[in-house]
């Protein structure tokens, strides 16, 4: 919730992290070794591509992890192409992994959703077994249905995602009237994270207790989190609620406690790192919204190499079935996250 600058963001809605190891820091990323492996009566499959938002992206590597481990599990070869978030560099290495041949499958980690509809239709065409991941592929942001035909998609709206982030903000509002919000959105250049702030505005305006008082980019940086909390805390000094990425809302920390507000403002988390999720267990945040980003992985994966092998999938997957988004301390339960800040 993330390409050049803006994917950044997608990465990162989220718009998130994970200290897994295993891949490399060339153009092409790392590979996981595995043998040829076909179906009963099926395709034969002998490698995936992975094309993430970045290999030094915490969140990507936990994809990664998850796509490792469906590889491995089916005897496949997975390779993971690094386009250090630069979406143009990411299409010229899909259209040259096309034209090895070598890949049977694919799982897109788009950091541009719009500029890789090109060269997935190439993919297809070339009959290639593509799994979007994580970032739809297409201009809408309000279904999971697959906007190219052939695509297969793995993830959610994240309409939905902002939906559910304003209910936790009005959740956090109860029995203050007026609550006065701040939302650290991600960037305001990009498409997808104008949907999911829509989405969440107005969720919380079906409140008449609710009140925004600030919309502004809070990043997905620790450092993007501490200074846009800095001058909301500035010019409302009364907020009494702040949602934003993950990354953002550690970073206004900072600026809650060197305001002297420690534990009266209300925070959600956008992104269910381990660190996130430790500080809704420890009572220090409201809320957060997680995502089991390594099963997610693990679930693209899986369902690219049946495809490939010939089998009937269905053309989309629904994330939220993984773990239940809604992370509050009473519904966590044993999640600790896939991944690091």
């Amino acid at each position: 919730m993330r390409i050049t600058r803006p994917l950044i963001a997608a990465l990162t809605i989220a718009v998130a992290a994970f200290a897994i190891a295993a891949c490399g820091s060339s153009d092409d990323g790392g590979s996981s070794g595995g043998s040829t492996s076909t179906a009963s009566g099926g395709k034969e499959v002998k490698k995936i591509a992975f094309f993430g938002f970045a290999s030094a992206n915490s969140f990507a590597q936990a994809t990664w992890a998850g796509v490792q481990d469906s590889a491995k599990k089916e005897g496949v070869q997975a390779k993971f192409f690094d386009p250090n978030f630069d979406a143009a560099k990411q299409v010229s290495q899909m259209q040259n992994a096309i034209a090895t041949g070598q890949y049977q499958a694919f799982v897109v980690q788009a950091n541009d959703g719009n500029a890789v509809v090109p060269v997935i239709k190439e993919a297809i065409n070339a009959g290639i077994k593509v799994v979007a991941e994580f970032t739809p592929v297409g201009t809408r942001y309000d279904t999971i249905a697959p906007q190219v035909p052939g695509l297969i998609f793995v993830g959610e709206a994240p309409t939905w995602n902002g939906k559910s982030l304003g209910e936790l903000g009005v959740q956090a509002c109860k029995g203050l009237n007026p609550c006065n919000v701040a939302y650290l959105e991600g960037f305001k250049s990009l498409p997808l994270d104008n949907a999911r702030t829509n989405a969440v505005k107005q969720e919380l305006a079906t409140a008449s207790n609710v009140k925004v008082v600030a919309s502004v980019e809070g990043g997905y940086t620790q450092a993007s989190g501490l200074k846009a909390a800095q001058n909301v805390l500035q010019a409302h000094p009364d907020v009494n609620v702040m949602i934003g990425s993950s990354q953002a809302i550690e970073g206004a920390g900072g600026a809650i406690k060197d305001a002297g507000k420690t534990g009266k403002i209300k925070l959600i988390g956008n992104g269910g790192s381990t660190q996130a999720v430790s500080a809704v267990k420890a009572g220090k945040w409201f809320a957060a919204y997680v995502i089991a980003e390594r099963s997610s992985g693990a679930k693209a994966t899986a369902l690219a190499i049946a495809a490939a092998r010939g089998s009937k999938v269905a053309p989309s997957f629904d994330t939220r079935k993984l773990q239940n988004p809604i992370g509050t301390k009473t519904s966590l339960g044993s999640f600790t996250g896939q991944y690091d800040d």
